[in-house]
C-alpha cells in the first residue's frame, strides 16, 4: 500500500507547514493590497503563490500521511498512465511522464528501460541518484547491465503484475527511511 504507518518527521512537518502558511499569507497580502488600492491582483504572482502552496501542501500530506510519491516513466504513454492510475488506486501519489523531471523528496522512479536511449549525462546521473525500479520487456544481459549501471533496486520484466510492482516500491521506500 502507498500509506505507511511509520512516524513522520515532526521537524520536517513543522518546516513544511511554516512554508505553506508563509506562502498563503503572501497570497492573502497581495489580494488585500490590490483590494485596498482598488486594483486587480497580479495574476502571475497569485498563480505562482498558489502553485507553490499546492506543492507545499503535497509535501505536508506526504510527511503527515507517509504517502509514497511515484513517477512512472514509460515510452508508451498509455501504459505509463495505466500503471500510475493503478498505483493511485492503491494510495500512492503516482504520476506518469515521458521524460525525467525534477524529482520530489522521496519520490520513487519506475523506469521503462526503453527510456534510457534518449537520456543525456545529467539525466543518467539523476536516475543513478534516484536508484529507479526498472521495468522492461527485455531480460538480456545488456539490459540488466544498463539497469545495474543506473543503480536499479529492482528489475521487473513486462508484463508486470501490480502486486510485484507494489512490492518493489515498498522495498525501495524502505531504503528512503
Amino acid at each position: 500500500m502507498g500509506l505507511d504507518t511509520g512516524s513522520s518527521s515532526r521537524p520536517e512537518l513543522a518546516a513544511a507547514l511554516h512554508r505553506l502558511r508563509s506562502t498563503l499569507a503572501r497570497a492573502k497580502a497581495e489580494l488585500e493590497l490590490a483590494h485596498t488600492d482598488g486594483e486587480s491582483p497580479p495574476p502571475d504572482r497569485l498563480l505562482s503563490d498558489l502553485r507553490e502552496a499546492l506543492q507545499l501542501l503535497g509535501q505536508v500530506e506526504a510527511i503527515a500521511l507517509s504517502i509514497v510519491p511515484v513517477l512512472v516513466l514509460d515510452d508508451d504513454e498509455r501504459l505509463g498512465e495505466l500503471t500510475a492510475r493503478s498505483l493511485r488506486r492503491l494510495g500512492y501519489d503516482a504520476e506518469s511522464g515521458s521524460r525525467l523531471r525534477a524529482l520530489r523528496r522521496g519520490e520513487i522512479v519506475v523506469l521503462d528501460l526503453g527510456m534510457t536511449a534518449n537520456l543525456d549525462g545529467a539525466n543518467r546521473a539523476a536516475l543513478r541518484t534516484a536508484r529507479p525500479i526498472v521495468v522492461t520487456g527485455s531480460a538480456d544481459p545488456q539490459s540488466r547491465a544498463v539497469a545495474d549501471d543506473l543503480g536499479a533496486t529492482d528489475y521487473l520484466v513486462k508484463p508486470v503484475e501490480i502486486d510485484d510492482l507494489v512490492a518493489a516500491i515498498s522495498r525501495r521506500a524502505a531504503l528512503n527511511r
